[in-house]
C-alpha cells in the first residue's frame, strides 16, 4: 500500500493524479488539499508516504516542502510542476525533496515516479536533469532544447553513493571495499549509471555529480585522483 496526498490547485493537474493514483489496486489517497493551509492542517493526521505537490502554484511555495519534513521527517516528496528555471529547481532539490517531474510528463514516468519515491529513490524527469546540467539559466519554449524527451531517470541511493566515491577519485576497487561489495558489482553499478545519466565516461559522471551537487567541485573536481 502507498498513501498519497496531493497538493495542487489545478483542477484538471489535481482530478487526473486522482484518477491515475485509483487506477492502482495497492494505492490510496490520503488527502488533498488545495492551499498550504489546508494541506497543513490535514497532512499530519493523514500520514502519507508520500506527498505529490506543485510548489509553483499560487497557493503553495517551495518553503512549504520544508515545513511539512518538519512535521512529518519520514515522508516522501515528488513535486510534478510545469517547466522551471535552472535557478528554481537547484533550489528546490535542496529542499530535501525526492523526486521531480513536469505536467508534460506521460502515465508511465508518473507511475514510475511515485514508486520510486516510495521506496525512497530518486526520480528525476530527463528535461530537470538537462536543465540542470545546461549552461543556460531556464529551458525555454521553441529552443533546440525543447526537444529533449521526457523520460524518468530514477537514481538509487546506492548508485548516489557510488557516484559521489567515483566522482572523488575512487577506483572500482576502493569503492567495492568501502561499501562492501564485489567490483565486478560495482563495475556494473558504473555502466548502469552512465546509461542512465547519459554520459559515457568517468569525466561525464564528474560533471553531473558537480551539477547535482553531489559533490563539492571546490573539494573534489581539480583534486588528484585516489591511489
Amino acid at each position: 500500500m502507498i498513501k498519497i496526498f496531493i497538493a495542487d490547485n489545478q483542477y484538471l493537474a489535481l482530478e487526473g493524479l486522482k484518477t491515475l493514483i485509483m487506477s492502482q489496486p495497492a494505492w490510496e489517497i490520503f488527502g488533498q488539499a488545495e492551499t498550504s493551509s489546508e494541506m497543513f492542517e490535514k497532512i499530519k493526521s493523514a500520514q502519507p508516504d508520500v506527498l505529490i505537490i506543485d510548489y509553483t502554484s499560487d497557493t503553495f511555495s517551495a518553503e512549504n516542502i520544508s515545513s511539512v519534513l518538519e512535521i512529518l521527517p519520514s515522508i516522501k516528496i515528488l513535486a510534478i510542476t510545469p517547466d522551471q528555471s535552472k535557478f528554481i529547481i537547484s533550489n528546490v532539490l535542496q529542499t530535501s525533496i525526492h523526486s521531480h517531474l513536469l505536467k508534460e510528463c506521460g502515465k508511465d514516468e508518473i507511475l514510475e515516479a511515485i514508486v520510486a519515491t516510495a521506496n525512497g529513490d530518486r526520480f528525476y524527469c530527463a528535461k530537470i536533469v538537462d536543465t540542470l546540467m545546461n549552461n543556460s539559466e531556464a529551458i525555454a519554449p521553441n529552443t533546440e532544447n525543447s526537444t529533449v524527451s521526457c523520460v524518468g531517470l530514477n537514481v538509487s541511493d546506492r548508485e548516489i553513493e557510488i557516484i559521489k566515491l567515483i566522482a572523488e577519485g575512487y577506483s572500482n576497487k576502493q569503492i567495492a571495499d568501502l561499501i562492501f561489495l564485489s567490483p565486478h558489482t560495482i563495475n556494473t553499478h558504473r555502466k548502469n549509471i552512465m546509461s542512465k545519466i547519459g554520459v559515457n565516461n568517468t569525466a561525464g559522471i564528474v560533471v553531473y555529480a558537480v551539477k547535482e551537487r553531489i559533490i563539492t567541485p571546490n573539494k573534489y573536481l581539480f583534486s588528484a585522483a585516489k591511489n
